[in-house]
């Protein structure tokens, strides 16, 4: 899925950190708003979450949670329930901000740009890691772009786990799986949640991020064989189904 701003590009004194008392004051109000939707979100639009004890040991430490992106909306909504107890921040990329109307509120509801430039990487790091020093969770989405109820899980790259191992902090895998309801043709959604995955002492930094990859991609595959019902049948150009 893609955007008509999809080559949005961020200006160049865009900031990351926000001291205006009134933009974080309205941030939080936003926030509460779209925990209150995400709570009725999850229980009006068949969406259960399994396994989600295994955050509470971590409920006093900043987390990642990995999942797969197969829902434009519930994607946005569905991390601000599996870690009720926590602020949820979402890393987005640039063209979320080119979105009419609601792109400009999107950082005030949790997302956090992925910038376009190495340039700019300083001060998204810096953020990163307040975020997690904060005990937060940041919500990370590998495979990039949305492909509406995919049911099995895409490859990605080493460096979605770059984070982890610079903060040495635990991650989690989010799996969304889908199955048929009795009623109605969209599916129902179980999202089960899985970890912790911790970066292994002994090994270099390029090496544990490829373990965290391993680990949390494998997990994730297992997870999917979770999915019993195909909404939308995907196949490549010229393939017949």
């Amino acid at each position: 899925m893609t955007t008509k701003e999809q080559n949005y590009e961020l200006p160049d004194d865009y900031s990351w950190d926000h001291t205006n008392p009134v933009y974080n004051l309205l941030s939080k109000l936003l926030y509460m708003i779209v925990w209150v939707v995400s709570f009725c979100y999850c229980r009006f639009c068949h969406v259960s979450i399994k396994n989600r004890q295994v955050l509470k040991p971590y409920n006093n430490q900043g987390y990642f949670l990995y999942g797969n992106h197969t829902q434009p909306v519930g994607d946005v909504l569905t991390p601000r329930h599996e870690s009720p107890f926590k602020s949820v921040y979402t890393l987005a990329g640039t063209a979320n901000l080119g979105i009419p109307i609601l792109g400009p509120m999107l950082t005030m509801g949790g997302a956090i740009i992925v910038p376009d430039s190495w340039r700019k990487l300083r001060e998204f790091d810096r953020v990163v890691k307040k975020r997690i020093d904060q005990k937060h969770a940041i919500m990370i989405y590998p495979e990039a772009h949305v492909w509406p109820y995919y049911t099995k899980i895409r490859p990605f790259s080493d460096s979605a786990f770059h984070y982890p191992v610079q903060q040495q902090a635990p991650s989690f895998c989010v799996t969304t799986t889908y199955q048929k309801r009795r009623f109605g043709s969209k599916p129902r959604r179980t999202v089960y949640i899985d970890g912790p995955f911790l970066p292994k002492t002994g090994l270099n930094k390029k090496e544990q991020q490829e373990q965290l990859h391993q680990d949390i991609y494998n997990c994730m595959v297992a997870r999917s064989k979770s999915s019993t019902y195909e909404y939308i049948k995907y196949k490549k150009k010229g393939e017949e189904v």
